[in-house]
């Protein structure tokens, strides 16, 4: 389909996967004529890849994807099967929890690894579309729900521009109960090559940082800087808090080393009040990759969170919303305005920068 606006034309296009782990894995692809980008419906509305001006945005899993939801074990009990489908640039975790995998005193699994709605197809999609202002958007929802227990639903809107390379993600989750619970939310925004790279350095107006544990410690004078593939690099992973300007609204970009490339994203922190990097520069063929994630909480087990009052309150019938855009950066100087917004927002304010795990933000800390 082809929607002819007075900003340009949108391509849209709907299709399904054939065969393997893929067989039936709804995608969508949309294109503004600045980029193009492919949504799974199938995998809880989330984005696979998306390319702009020649340059293709995401990161080379050892996982062959899409992987169709019934071929991921969630609930084998080690609670790490989320890791049979992700290879995705940009994968939701929640609803129910978002962060390591977590088991009752008895060895039962209470929480799958980064949770289950990015393992859920969308009940309902459709496209709306604007043609004076060049608007689309893709809507779909997903419902994470037992009888009993819960019934969450989330209503995505994934809005484009024509001409323009910025996707949004508008995302509204409801409590559908007639009684109240606590979900978490984080966006997973993962980048491999040719953004990352040797030199590459993630910019962000840091309030507050510290490493997840030891490991993460040892390489704290050097936490946004980013090497190249090394074999057998385990992951690194840095808790924070980012400044904001006057509307709470804060930018974290992986810049190139050339500085002629990058990727960011933008969110409300008050929605979303904290930022995990994940650094995972191991060999091309293990997954060299980092992740950008504004999220509700940090992916600890979701009791420790809990105590720490990092979960959010949803009454009967509540709505909260979230918000994240996805800047894709072809050249320098597109790198060098986001680089003055985000130098912009940190000010005169200097970072807190932790040299060990924090109290509070970190389990055993």
């Amino acid at each position: 389909m082809s929607v002819e606006t007075r900003s340009g034309l949108i391509h849209t296009r709907y299709g399904r996967f054939s065969g393997g782990a893929s067989d039936q894995v709804e995608v969508v692809e949309v294109d503004t004529g600045a980029v193009r980008v492919l949504i799974l419906p199938t995998r809880g509305m989330s984005i696979w890849e998306l390319d702009s001006v020649g340059h293709r945005f995401g990161w080379q899993s050892p996982v062959t994807g899409p992987v169709h939801p019934s071929q991921v074990p969630l609930f084998e009990p080690s609670g790490l099967g989320w890791l049979e489908g992700f290879d995705e640039l940009l994968v939701r975790c929640g609803l129910e929890s978002n962060g390591a995998p977590e088991n009752d005193a008895h060895g039962n699994l209470l929480y799958p690894l980064h949770g289950r709605i990015g393992n859920l197809p969308a009940s309902s999609l459709s496209i709306e579309f604007d043609e004076a202002s060049g608007r689309l958007e893709l809507i779909g929802e997903v419902l994470e729900s037992r009888l009993f227990f819960k019934r969450l639903r989330l209503r995505s809107r994934i809005r484009f521009q024509a001409g323009s390379p910025d996707i949004e993600l508008l995302d509204d989750v409801t409590n559908d109960l007639s009684k109240p619970t606590t979900i978490q939310l984080l966006y997973h925004i993962n980048l491999g090559a040719p953004v990352l790279g040797e030199g590459a350095v993630l910019e962000a107006p840091v309030e507050t940082l510290a490493p997840k544990d030891a490991l993460s410690a040892s390489e704290i004078d050097q936490w946004n800087q980013f090497g190249s593939p090394e074999e057998g690099y385990a992951e690194r992973v840095y808790f924070a808090k980012l400044r904001s300007d006057e509307s709470q609204l804060t930018s974290a970009m992986l810049r190139a080393a050339e500085g002629n490339l990058g990727f960011a994203v933008s969110f409300h922190t008050g929605g979303l009040p904290r930022f995990v990097l994940w650094k995972n520069t191991a060999a091309e063929s293990d997954g060299y990759v980092t992740g950008i994630e504004p999220a509700t909480n940090y992916p600890n087990q979701r009791s420790y969170e809990d105590k720490q009052g990092r979960v959010v309150e949803l009454d009967a019938g509540q709505t909260k919303s979230f918000r994240v855009t996805l800047h894709p950066l072809t050249n320098a100087e597109a790198v060098a305005e986001m680089s003055k917004r985000i130098t912009d927002i940190q000010g005169e304010h200097q970072p807190d920068i932790h040299s060990t795990p924090r109290p509070g933000w970190s389990p055993g800390a």
